[in-house]
């Protein structure tokens, strides 16, 4: 598919601060695209530039064609954003916020209202339309907001930390409506810091860390990067030390995790039957025993140097 996001030498300044350090990727037409990284990584930053609210300070950022530092308004038609922090216009009911919306991308009545109402009641708000937004939860307004950004049926939507400090219903909900857009063909780039998000959501994923572009691809090939984060996971039907089960050959360390211990090693197969051989030489039984590969925790914590084995993966 053909890409309707190009990055190419994003750069972004403060002062002496590099917030963004010359990055390049690109997203592809219908494509649910994750921006993952810590707090203060340079995701919003990015993000701002590509909708057209930040100018970069070196490179471009092109979407659908449109360079976003010098022709904004040209692309800004066909995207909707939703940011971080929730903001209708509290004194306005949810209906008028929509409309308002509406109005600034001069869509007819008859059309806005038909969009509105379909999108409250996908979105749990038509019961909710004629209350003022300023008696909304945190999870309603960002619905409301949610709304808002795809009234105008948008080819891109934007989405940074949609799901941050939502109930679990909330999450869930918006969640399921990223998904049912994605495979209607919008293209979405979904900035978070929430691994488990990224996995269970995304194509592909872009891992920022201080500014600079860590990884891009697939959740599943980046955990395949990591042969020496697989494990065996064992359980015991009687306490056993970590350091009993250390000198297998091919494990690199072990880790209790509550009653059961974790070995870290390249070849899961050959540690899970040496672990087989030591039970029944020592008496030991059972109670489970799983090879296991590496999360896409695992694989974020060890490219942002926060995890215990720190290492690079080159797109």
């Amino acid at each position: 598919m053909s890409a309707i996001i190009r990055v190419d030498n994003l750069t972004r300044r403060y002062g002496e601060r590099t917030a963004v350090d010359h990055i390049a990727f690109e997203v592809a037409a219908g494509e649910l695209f994750g921006f993952l990284g810590p707090n203060g990584a340079g995701k919003t930053t990015t993000q701002r530039i590509l909708t057209g609210v930040l100018p970069p300070s070196e490179g471009t950022a092109h979407v659908l064609d449109h360079d976003m530092a010098r022709d904004p308004l040209g692309a800004k038609e066909h995207i909707g954003v939703v940011p971080e922090v929730a903001n209708p216009y509290l004194e306005m009911t949810g209906w008028q916020n929509l409309m308002l919306a509406g109005e600034l991308y001069d869509m007819k009545k008859t059309a806005r209202e038909e969009r509105a109402e379909k999108l409250l009641r996908d979105l749990g708000l038509w019961d909710r339309r004629a209350d003022r937004a300023k008696a909304y939860s945190k999870g309603m307004r960002q619905r409301l907001m949610l709304a808002m950004a795809l009234l105008h049926q948008p080819d891109i939507l934007f989405l940074d930390e949609p799901t941050a400090g939502l109930d679990v219903m909330s999450r869930r909900n918006i969640h399921q409506m990223v998904k049912d857009l994605a495979q209607s063909g919008v293209t979405v780039f979904y900035t978070t810091h929430n691994v488990e998000e990224a996995n269970v959501l995304c194509d592909r994923v872009a891992i920022i860390s201080e500014g600079r572009l860590a990884a891009v691809d697939t959740p599943e090939a980046l955990k395949n990067h990591f042969a020496e984060s697989q494990s065996v996971q064992v359980a015991f039907t009687s306490p056993v030390e970590p350091e009993a089960l250390s000198g297998i050959p091919g494990v690199t360390h072990v880790e209790k995790e509550g009653d059961k211990l974790r070995l870290f090693t390249s070849d899961p197969g050959r540690v899970a039957t040496e672990i087989a051989l030591l039970a029944q030489r020592q008496g030991l039984e059972l109670v489970s025993l799983n090879t296991l590969g590496p999360s896409l925790e695992e694989v974020f914590l060890s490219i942002t140097g926060r995890g215990a084995r720190p290492r690079e993966v080159k797109q």
